[in-house]
């Protein structure tokens, strides 16, 4: 099957940088057009310049993914503005390191809420319109290696990925009916702005290199290829999935 997105639309959540920018370029790159959220008006005017460098009809859109209302109304600008939503990146996240006993209900949700409702809230608006249009759909969550692994002081984040990855799953099976495909993405020490503290520790970041087999950490666009096949017809049947881009992290 062909890797070729032209024609194609894509929303990436938190597109405006990082892994979800990564993304957003390789599906670029491939032809499509892109809608990207994101909470920073001007990394979404920067994101949307770089991706339209690239040749891509772009779209940012400032949307909070914990507000029923404005991922609803969001969906809705994306769709009138390029017309439909073929795949949904659910890759709006964020971490907060705090030691579980001292840990306060509002730690616990303003990362619970981000990566997880706001997931469900994205997947939701997209599967509607998926299943109205006709025609099937992708829904790919970013995840992590937190969700297969303990992480210290990152006990709601941890949490969060795991809750994205079995919803994925469910969403996989009772979708399938509607031609809709959807996977997890679960990336590994990437070089990104919500990693720049882990990196500025010596001790971690080689640490990180020695127990990673690729030796070295991984880029943003190191998910360029990922996001071009699961929004393509090539992933047509492949669905439920959780796949690692980890530089064999995990496996080590």
């Amino acid at each position: 099957m062909s890797l070729d997105l032209r024609g194609h639309v894509a929303l990436v959540t938190g597109g405006n940088g990082g892994i979800g920018l990564g993304m957003a370029s390789g599906l670029a790159k491939a032809g499509a057009a892109i809608a990207i959220w994101g909470r920073n008006s001007v990394k979404n005017d920067e994101a949307k310049a770089a991706l339209e460098r690239l040749g891509a009809k772009a779209r940012a859109y400032v949307v909070d993914v914990t507000s029923e209302e404005q991922v609803a109304e969001a969906m809705k600008r994306a769709v009138g503005d390029l017309g439909r939503v073929d795949s949904c990146f659910a890759n709006a996240g964020v971490g907060k390191a705090a030691a579980f006993p001292e840990m306060t209900l509002a730690d616990w949700n303003a990362v619970v809420d981000i990566n997880l409702v706001g997931a469900f809230l994205t997947f939701r608006e997209a599967s509607r319109h998926m299943i109205e249009r006709g025609g099937g759909g992708k829904l790919v969550g970013i995840a992590s290696i937190g969700s297969i692994h303990g992480m210290p002081r990152q006990a709601q984040y941890s949490a969060s990925k795991a809750g994205l990855t079995a919803m994925v799953r469910s969403l996989a099976v009772e979708l399938a009916r509607h031609g809709i495909q959807a996977n997890t993405i679960l990336p590994g020490w990437i070089e990104t702005d919500m990693t720049e503290g882990a990196r500025s520790w010596d001790k971690l970041r080689e640490t990180v290199v020695h127990r990673t087999p690729a030796r070295r950490w991984g880029t943003p666009a190191d998910f360029e290829g990922i996001a071009v096949y699961l929004a393509s017809r090539a992933s047509d049947f492949h669905t439920g999935d959780t796949i690692r881009i980890d530089g064999g992290y995990a496996v080590f």
